[in-house]
């Protein structure tokens, strides 16, 4: 349930440190006529978002609109403004509704994204500690498994703090919002190497001073006692994207991997299901791999690095039953019947029948319209030929989205076990299945919107799915290039053979 697009979310002083950092950024234009940029985002979540007030108030939503409108005529630069609008949405705690980095226009892409700032090196954040994951500085200096503890004369504990309020999340799943913010080559445009650059610009010491294009670290080297001290040469954004490890998910090669391990475990590592636009005929693939598995001990299923996309692991689970699933259900809510027609300039979508849903709802209550369209019954029919082979499935907070349904199934309906780290999501539910795509008219930035609210029929947790084996990866497990995780759930599975 993720934005096709994609494929694929302080203070004065804040802003006015980026300006100083990049005194060439663009400043936003004003138009002749017509609404400003806060007033028609203002209008466009207010009357579309589904989920402005899952966890906000009224009361808060609008503050927090009136301090923005305010910043945006303060601090007239884009660098600055794209920053503000970025926590605002962040406030709404909705996984989807961001300014989201790969729909922006090619100036704001250039002006804002394509800076030398970038830290080289790809790491995790493993209970609030930077590990390196990968040296991508070309100087050998950086193993896996380092700690990084200070950049440029700043604890990365207090980085990392000033970064989580502007990065998409769904509700308080805090650990999503760290997941974002670790760098790992899945994305073109990494969440952290956004904010990190526009927060903090160029390499600077706490004095304020240039670093001349290097970063001043401050570590620990595994199987050290002590710190160190390094200078590493930032990077740009062609550095940082010549690491991009992920697959093409547009074509027609497989994109997921499945090894049957000597212990007579399968493993199938699906790093995505954004297969909007893909050729390749994944449900063929992933069927045959499937009636592959008898005499196997066991099947792990690896989604930690899959965000989400389509729901493929309804395969999976239709596959593992004899009888038809019955899925939790949902309310499906909107928040309008038809769009209005002045908002529709600003809103850009794959499908014109979301501006107007017509006799597809009928009224909830006095602030939704239920859905019935793709309102199915519910059923997840059972396919054969059925699979018996025993399933764990490794999560993390990267889960969401379809992901984190898939998950959130898996344990309700006792299919697999889970093992590894709480997904990402929230049980409170999610927003997604539709979206605009709103560019603001003055700035030209663009945040996408969600239009479909799903919200459970009973009272459930502000929280991911937690896993029925709880595992943690470790600076040392990284250093040994051991997956532990990974070593837990083939435990588990031969247990139980």
């Amino acid at each position: 349930m993720m934005n096709r697009r994609h494929f694929l979310a302080q203070g004065a002083g804040t802003a006015l440190a980026t300006a100083a950092a990049y005194p060439g950024t663009a400043l936003a234009t004003t138009p002749a006529s017509g609404p400003g940029d806060i007033a028609v985002l203002r209008e466009i979540v207010i009357t579309l978002h589904p989920g402005l007030y899952r966890y906000n108030s009224p009361k808060t939503i609008d503050q927090a609109l009136r301090k923005l409108d305010q910043t945006w005529s303060d601090l007239p630069d884009l660098a600055s403004r794209y920053l503000h609008l970025s926590r605002f949405l962040a406030t709404i705690k909705c996984g989807h509704s961001y300014a989201n980095f790969f729909n922006q226009t090619k100036q704001v892409t250039a002006d804002l994204f394509d800076r030398r700032s970038r830290l080289p090196f790809a790491f995790q954040w493993i209970e609030g500690q930077m590990v390196v994951t990968q040296d991508q500085s070309g100087t050998n200096s950086l193993p896996r498994g380092t700690i990084v503890k200070e950049i440029n004369d700043l604890d990365v504990k207090e980085m990392l703090s000033r970064l989580l309020p502007y990065v998409r999340a769904d509700g308080n799943n805090d650990a999503k919002r760290r997941a974002l913010l670790s760098v790992s080559g899945a994305d073109k445009l990494e969440t952290f190497d956004i904010f990190h650059g526009l927060v903090y610009g160029a390499p600077r010491n706490k004095a304020g001073e240039p670093k001349d294009g290097f970063h001043y670290m401050r570590m620990r080297l595994p199987d050290t006692a002590s710190d160190t001290w390094v200078d590493v040469p930032a990077l740009t954004l062609a550095d940082r994207q010549a690491f991009y490890k992920a697959p093409d998910y547009r074509g027609d090669s497989p994109v997921w991997d499945w090894t049957m391990r000597p212990d007579s475990i399968a493993v199938l590592k699906m790093d995505g299901w954004a297969l909007y636009n893909s050729t390749w005929k994944w449900e063929t693939w992933l069927n045959d791999r499937l009636d592959s598995l008898k005499g196997a001990k066991g099947l792990i299923v690896d989604i930690r690095d899959n965000e989400g996309g389509l729901d493929c692991g309804d395969i999976l689970l239709a596959r593992m039953v004899d009888k038809d699933i019955a899925k939790p259900r949902a309310d499906r809510l909107v928040r309008y019947t038809k769009t209005p027609e002045h908002l529709n300039r600003y809103l850009d979508t794959w499908d014109d029948s979301f501006r107007n849903w017509g006799d597809q709802v009928e009224p909830f209550n006095d602030r939704f319209y239920k859905l019935k369209r793709w309102d199915d019954d519910g059923i997840l029919a059972a396919k054969g030929p059925r699979v018996t082979t025993p399933m764990a499935v490794l999560t993390s907070a990267q889960n969401s989205s379809a992901t984190f349904q898939f998950a959130s199934l898996t344990k309700q309906l006792g299919l697999g076990t889970l093992v590894g780290e709480a997904t990402g999501g929230n049980q409170r539910g999610i927003n997604g299945g539709a979206f605009f795509f709103a560019r603001l008219p003055e700035s030209g930035i663009e945040f996408d919107v969600p239009l479909i609210g799903y919200f459970p029929q009973s009272k459930m947790p502000d929280a991911g799915v937690a896993p029925d084996i709880k595992v943690s990866t470790s600076a040392k497990a990284i250093a040994e290039g051991s997956d532990n995780q990974l070593g837990a759930a083939v435990n588990h599975l031969l247990r139980r053979t």
